[in-house]
Formats: C-alpha cells, structure tokens, sequence
C-alpha cells in the first residue's frame, strides 16, 4: 500500500471512530452511530480528504492542506521551494499568529517564527496573514510591509473546525 493511501485512509479514522463490521463500517459520531456500505465509507473517505488536503488561491498567495497534514504557504505564480513556506500543520501556523503582536512586519514574523523564515518568506507570511479570512488583520502600509490585527482573539478560527450541528 502506498504512503499515501495510507495517510489518506488515517484521516477519517483519526476524525471518528470506525469499525469495521464485515460488510461495511460503523461510524461513532458525536450525535449517534452511522453504518455505511464499504462503498459509501470509501466515497465519503474521499470526499473529505479532497476537501482536507486541498489548495486555495487568493490576490498575492496560496495555501495549500496536503494529505500529510502539513500546511503550505506559497507566492502566487512562483513554482520554486524558495517561494514557500511549510508548516507541520494549520494549527502550527495559527501559533504564529498568535505569538505575533498586534501590529507587525515582516521582522516581527521572522523573530516569532525563529530560524527557518527567510526575507522573502517573511513577507509572504506578512501578505498571507492578511489575505486569509481565519486571521482577523489587515495591511496598513506597503513601506515597509505592515499588517495590523483588527481584534484580539483567544484562538483564530481555523478553517478546518466544524461547526456543532442542532
């Protein structure tokens, strides 16, 4: 089996309980127990790692989820490993948010993130921040590259939470 088949297949199982009962799968959720043909576990396994480990595109960068669980942020347009920056996960890159103060640079990114974020890189991360809808900033100067978080929040939203269903 493939490396990555595998991770694909560990992210539902990591997400609910599963059983497998022979014929099929029995899913714990929060709100009870759903059983599903293998056929259906197989389309909804699929379904959630498309939209799990998937790419999106805004004005200046680009995210990316990969189905290792890591975090992408790349320049828009730029096929080069200097044009980007991986993080272990999401919730690595909401850390740096965190650390970052309430107004900041690309200096500010580079002294919270520590070693590993070039120049280049810094900035990036300064235009992602801004550009990305689960971190509530905004740019205020372009000389020098200057974003400024507009509420302080004990955790941003990740864009991976469900939200409770009624």
């Amino acid at each position: 089996m493939r490396i990555e088949e595998v991770a694909r297949r560990r992210l539902i199982e990591k997400s609910v309980g599963a059983e497998d009962v022979g014929d099929g799968v029995v899913l714990s959720l929060p709100d009870g127990e759903r059983r599903l043909s293998r056929a259906a576990a197989t389309r909804l396994r699929d379904e959630l790692t498309a939209a799990l480990a998937g790419r999106r595109t805004f004005v200046r960068t680009v995210s990316e989820h990969r189905e290792d669980g890591s975090y992408v942020v790349s320049r828009r347009a730029a096929d080069s490993a200097g044009h980007q920056k991986r993080f272990r996960d999401f919730r690595a890159f909401e850390r740096l948010y965190q650390r970052l103060p309430m107004k900041f640079d690309a200096a500010a990114v580079g002294d919270a993130a520590g070693e590993g974020v070039s120049g280049t890189r810094r900035h990036l991360l300064v235009r992602h921040f801004a550009e990305h809808p689960a971190f509530d900033c905004e740019l205020v100067a372009e000389q020098p590259l200057t974003a400024e978080k507009r509420a302080v929040r004990s955790r941003p939203r990740a864009e991976t939470e469900v939200a409770p269903m009624d």
